[in-house]
């Protein structure tokens, strides 16, 4: 067999094995935390209603994020209906995609000289547990990461080829970052580039300066699909809210309770590489030895790589709001360091046998262990509970929680105030709950004691964290 036939069919078995993996069991868990169940009916919403322009929640406008995701779970409601699985397709799918951007970085570097990288690239990528994760929920950093990882290799692919169909590649992946994100769509890919060229310590070539000039207004007319609409409808409102509360408020500022110390990405990085976290560490340890302004694919992709690593780490480090989501597009930037580090080792069993054994792993939780935990973090169960006891068509009482799971599960039954926030059981009277007739509340189940025996109110159930009540006047 021809060694290209041979190299074709392992790649074909390779990304089949890594897609089977991606999407296996993306709807064997409920929706959980604050998150998915709420982007989950964000989307569910514009699904019902057709407008794709205004994001709702609860029918109140809801601008904490752009349109990509909702879309694609939108898209995704359509063609499989309403459920977890169509509700996380959209995040593995972006998983999977960026895994083909970096195997494309990859698989230039082997053109030059064939070393293994592209394999490598996806290997590591596929079986890199912060990507793994983060494709498993529904939520909007997977989207930034696949949006940004194919913007930045097309931008290094024309450092490596010097064609200017790849920086169209990029501006119009940086409109599409613009979409899933907002604003920090445009600040890592630059923030990126200008970094590259920092640490090689020379300018860029008047191809990339000249395309400022016609690349900006394509990331903006790519962009401007969604801003451009929602804008003219909202007008102020949507960009205070957007750019203003979301955007500049949370960096600067802990509004939204989410302090962390200034060393609490580095530690993150280190946790999302795994398991490659020793050869990530091995490959930086070389960086002395490098040619930093070698004009070879293998130097030029390592500076690139060590930019698109200290980017992210350096600019979400000053935020005063930290989540372990924001530095996920650093995800590409390790695997093509850490297979840099493996084209170089001369038993590639280990390696396999790592990559194979978290695939494994990842599995046997799904199956085994993760439903027991997700059951006590979501109401979907006792809600079904409820429903069984004949409370299917009863307004719903959330409690206030990092729970927001009731949502999605008991959409259009939910109480909202004005605000757009749940009502929650201790925010409503006696004789107000007596005027919407039969009411599901949902309470910690340490309250329970403080009801029982109370001849109108009949005690459903519990997970062990949260219970569920049924209320008739």
């Amino acid at each position: 067999m021809h060694p290209s036939t041979l190299a074709k069919r392992v790649y074909i078995l390779l990304f089949a094995i890594i897609i089977a993996f991606y999407l296996y069991g993306l709807g064997k868990l409920p929706l959980l935390g604050p998150d998915e169940p709420r982007y989950a009916q964000v989307a569910r919403e514009m699904f019902l209603t057709g407008d794709l322009i205004t994001p709702t929640l609860g029918h109140h406008t809801w601008f904490e994020k752009p349109a990509l995701l909702y879309w694609m779970i939108a898209g995704s409601f359509k063609v499989f209906g309403v459920n977890e699985w169509a509700a996380r397709f959209g995040p593995a799918l972006c998983g999977l995609l960026t895994i083909a951007a970096v195997w494309f970085v990859g698989r230039e570097i082997d053109r030059e000289e064939p070393r293994g990288f592209a394999f490598w690239s996806v290997v590591v990528s596929g079986s890199c547990l912060g990507l793994i994760v983060f494709s498993r929920a529904t939520g909007f950093d997977v989207v930034i990461t696949m949006t940004t990882t194919w913007a930045l290799a097309f931008f290094l692919l024309h450092e490596l080829q010097n064609k200017r169909s790849f920086l169209a590649g990029f501006y119009a992946f940086v409109g599409l970052s613009l979409l899933a994100k907002g604003l920090v769509g445009i600040v890592i890919p630059f923030g990126v580039v200008g970094l590259f060229y920092v640490l090689r310590r020379t300018w860029p070539s008047r191809s990339v300066l000249t395309s400022v000039i016609w690349g900006l207004p394509l990331a903006i007319a790519v962009s401007a699909i969604w801003y451009g609409p929602v804008i003219a409808r909202h007008g102020w409102t949507f960009i205070d809210e957007f750019f203003v509360q979301h955007h500049f408020a949370r960096y600067v500022s802990n509004k939204y309770h989410h302090p962390q110390p200034i060393y609490f990405y580095p530690v993150i990085i280190l946790m999302l590489a795994l398991p490659w976290t020793p050869y990530l560490i091995a490959a930086l340890a070389k960086v002395r030895s490098w040619k930093w302004r070698g004009d070879d694919s293998l130097s030029i992709v390592r500076v690139f790589s060590v930019a698109w690593l200290l980017l992210p780490l350096l600019f979400f480090s000053f935020s005063g709001s930290k989540l372990p989501g924001y530095v996920l597009p650093v995800i590409p930037a390790i695997a093509l360091l850490v297979s840099d580090r493996l084209t170089r080792i001369f038993n590639p069993r280990w390696p396999l046998i790592i990559a194979g054994a978290t695939v494994v792993l990842v599995v046997i939780l799904l199956n085994f262990g993760a439903a027991r935990y997700a059951n006590r973090e979501s109401v979907r169960d006792l809600l079904l509970m409820a429903d069984a006891r004949g409370y299917a068509d009863a307004t719903v009482l959330a409690r206030r929680t990092d729970d927001r799971s009731a949502e999605f599960y008991a959409y259009g039954r939910i109480l909202y105030h004005r605000n757009g926030e749940p009502v929650t059981f201790d925010e409503i009277t006696v004789d107000e709950a007596r005027e919407l007739g039969k009411v599901v509340v949902i309470i910690p189940v340490e309250y329970v004691e403080n009801v029982r025996g109370v001849s109108t109110i009949e005690i459903i159930g519990d997970n062990g964290k949260t219970a569920v009540l049924g209320w008739k006047p």
